[in-house]
């Protein structure tokens, strides 16, 4: 029997942010002592054992109450039927499997959650076998689906999981697919490439916006609600059918955001480097048929692969669809009309000063013309703006040029930072220029969730198109592009991790739409101010100087702000007296990097004063360091990292509702500001640490759930 009354599921979870985000609305009742860990019943009521609701859970606990939840939630979007609910309760299941080793969990675990976790479907002997292991977990009428299953009914359930298999999981497993290696999770530290997590992680100081960022609660539980509509679509097999019309929304709510006509302007793409492929392929679809000159802004400053996608080459020895490629070679179906001459123009001189605009828009003109006097049409890039918050070419020089060339040059905007007001980005669509943005970099979504933005005569060449790229085919999805003839050929399956990390993302660009944009201005000054003070005021920073963009005025902006910060870190074996500051390397800001993302303690024995320094064990995730070139270094790179607004920083966070603005953003200046105590903490036991080399991890490695518990959200 279960004891009433109902609660709802949240109040008795442990404080671990994902699992508050999956309980939400759960209906819960505690069992009577000696029943079994869970049972959940035929209208997605939870029984849950009392055990379930102490403070500190084992990671066999946790695993189990994941399960409990995954099977009560999808029971309830079964619809009462009865194989809907068997269905369910073997995707509950994997769901759980792959959640305990996410979680990190090896010991006491049962043999049949490896087995759901594996790269395998079930065969039906499996599915019989393991039926009466998991048909306790469910209320069934009496005599409905007994202890055995029948081979029918085994051989059923086994071919829809051989379907539906990989689409099956947590959303922080999802999220991470259909990208490519940068987003596979390290297992020993819990986190990705860019140093973060699928999952949420509020004691972690996060201001690296520039780059990747953690998802955060709003943005996991927006993924969470996309991902559970997909689970319960697949037990009724419409998961396809469900991610087609989840991509629709996504590309009209971007239509929307942007002031584009309808979602058949915007192309979605797994990253800003695949929106170059994009961008690449409607510009060769141009009305002479001419071979294209693709002039890039320091894709330095942008990203390591744009160079071979913008000359139609593989850009990674993978892609979103594909586990091998050969990097560097052409896709199959590019440089068409001809091979793509690729060419760049520096932002930054040798001595790491940022080139005069003047000469910078001289040096595009100069390779536009000689392009179409070669007869070859032009793609010009605008940065806007690059990982170190610089513009070019400026608007007047642009728009001059574009003047002048008439119909053999393309324009193309960089805008996956994504710093802009949205009435400017539609704007320059509807100038004609293609903008690509993501929703990974300011917006704080998580990383690879791009789009290409299409003005009127790209969309056009689209609609003309004979066909496009086969090779195309490796990257993107029907779903993702625009209806047409063209598109037809593409994958029909859809890129379910595209989508859901979309949907975070779209949940962050929500909540920064609810404030008005004065005040996202001022919160921006405030914040970017005390922090800028912070680093002009220490003695082993040297904050880079960084104009703010010059675009043209509209009625009302925050988008005229810089909002990246970037800063040298005076190198370890460098002049302590201020007379002379010598940047670290490039390899030593990369070292510190991944250091201040990491728990130091380790390094330490508790009877040492650092142990004790409460910025020791902090996690602090910036901006990757982008090499600039330095006169103190004598031509070799120097490494700047970066401190971030995001648009967390301006919403805050649902944890945050009832705080004070002033007060959040007090809080936020003081996380910045330990940022840069950790800093000068790590350069003072360098070589301690540098033995230990510490690792970054989702959360610190020396804690009790106390530490854990007692953090509330941050950006």
């Amino acid at each position: 029997m279960l004891a009433d009354p109902p609660v709802m599921a949240r109040s008795c979870i442990p404080a671990r942010p994902d699992l508050q985000v999956v309980a939400e609305g759960r209906r819960l009742r505690l069992l009577p002592d000696g029943e079994a860990p869970f049972r959940v019943m035929m209208d997605g009521t939870l029984g849950l054992s009392g055990n379930f609701t102490a403070k500190r859970l084992t990671t066999n606990q946790v695993g189990i109450l994941r399960h409990a939840l995954e099977l009560a939630a999808l029971v309830e979007g079964s619809g009462g039927l009865l194989a809907p609910c068997l269905r369910a309760s073997f995707a509950a299941a994997r769901t759980a499997a792959l959640f305990r080793a996410l979680d990190g969990e090896t010991d006491d675990i049962p043999d049949w959650s490896r087995e759901m976790g594996g790269r395998t479907p079930l065969s039906a002997s499996r599915v019989a076998a393991l039926w009466p292991v998991l048909r306790p977990f469910l209320s069934f009428p009496a005599g409905v689906l007994s202890v055995s299953l029948d081979r029918e009914a085994a051989r059923a359930v086994s071919e829809w999981l051989a379907r539906t298999w990989n689409l099956i999981g947590p959303a922080e497993t999802l999220m991470a697919a259909g990208g490519d290696a940068r987003l596979e999770l390290d297992p020993h530290t819990g986190l990705n490439h860019y140093g973060c997590s699928h999952r949420p992680r509020p004691w972690a100081v996060t201001f690296s916006s520039s780059t990747a960022s953690s998802v955060s609660e709003r943005g996991f539980a927006g993924a969470e609600q996309a991902r559970l509509r997909l689970q319960r679509a697949l037990l009724h097999d419409e998961g396809q059918k469900t991610l087609a019309a989840m991509a629709r929304e996504i590309r009209s709510f971007l239509a929307r955001h942007f002031g584009l006509p309808n979602g058949e302007h915007v192309i979605l793409a797994p990253s800003g480097t695949d929106c170059e492929l994009a961008a690449l392929v409607l510009s060769e679809r141009n009305p002479a048929h001419r071979p294209v000159t693709n002039i890039l802004i320091a894709p330095e400053e942008t990203g390591s692969g744009v160079p071979l996608a913008a000359a139609g080459r593989h850009f990674a020895s993978d892609t979103a669809r594909v586990p091998h490629v050969e990097r560097g070679a052409i896709i199959p179906g590019f440089c068409k009309a001809g091979a793509v001459e690729v060419e760049v123009v520096p932002l930054r001189c040798p001595n790491g000063e940022e080139v005069p605009a003047d000469e910078l828009a001289r040096q595009c003109r100069n390779l536009v013309q000689t392009a179409a006097r070669h007869g070859r049409h032009v793609l010009l890039h605008q940065l806007d703006l690059s990982k170190t918050g610089l513009l070019a070419p400026d608007e007047r020089e642009l728009s001059a040029l574009a003047e002048e060339s008439g119909a053999t040059l393309d324009v193309v905007v960089d805008a996956c930072q994504a710093r802009l007001m949205p009435e400017r980005v539609g704007g320059w669509v509807r100038a004609g220029r293609a903008v690509m943005v993501t929703g990974s970099k300011f917006v704080t979504g998580p990383p690879f969730c791009g789009a290409l933005l299409l003005p009127e005569t790209w969309r056009a060449r689209l609609e003309a198109a004979d066909d496009l790229p086969a090779g195309l085919k490796d990257y993107a999805g029907q779903g993702e592009w625009p209806a047409c003839a063209a598109t037809r050929e593409l994958s029909a399956v859809s890129n379910h991790g595209l989508i859901l990390r979309w949907q975070a993302a779209i949940a962050e660009m929500k909540a920064l739409e609810a404030v008005p944009t004065p005040e996202i201005g001022r919160r921006l000054d405030v914040f970017l101010g005390a922090v800028r003070d912070a680093m002009e005021q220490a003695d082993d920073i040297r904050l880079l100087a960084t104009p703010s963009p010059i675009r043209p005025h509209l009625a009302q902006e925050w988008d005229d702000r810089s909002t990246i910060l970037c800063f040298l870190v005076r190198a370890v074996d460098g002049v302590e007296d201020g007379a002379t500051f010598r940047p670290m390397h490039l390899e030593d800001a990369r070292r510190l990097y991944r250091w201040l993302n990491a728990d130091l303690r380790p390094a330490f024995s508790p009877d040492e004063t650092v142990y004790h320094d409460p910025n020791a064990g902090l996690l602090c995730h910036v901006g990757q360091p982008v090499a600039v070139p330095s006169a103190e270094l004598a031509g070799d790179m120097a490494g700047a990292l970066r401190i971030s607004a995001g648009a967390r920083l301006v919403s805050g966070e649902p944890s945050h509702e009832g705080m004070d603005t002033d007060v959040r953003l007090a809080r936020e200046i003081a996380d910045a500001r330990r940022i840069l105590a950790k800093v000068a903490l790590i350069r003072r036991h360098w070589a301690r640490i540098a033995r230990h080399d510490p690792q970054p991890t989702y959360a610190p490695v020396m804690c009790d759930e106390d530490d854990m518990t007692g953090w509330t959200g941050k950006r």
